[in-house]
């Protein structure tokens, strides 16, 4: 047998996907979706104002 075929661990594809999906939702909802404590912005509308400020636009 190949080193390659012994490193191959069977898994139910249906608790991977449970699993992948969660870890993928929880990083979305902390990375993205909560604003942060510190000014009450979320991440793109925090680099939206630094963009427009960078650009000058005054608003």
């Amino acid at each position: 047998m190949s080193d390659l075929a012994r490193e191959i661990t069977p898994v139910n594809i249906e608790e991977e996907l449970k699993s992948s999906y969660l870890d993928y939702a929880m990083s979305v909802i902390v990375g993205r979706a909560l604003p942060d404590v510190r000014d009450g912005l979320k991440p793109v509308h925090r680099r939206v104002l630094y963009a427009m400020n960078v650009l000058g636009n005054d608003w």
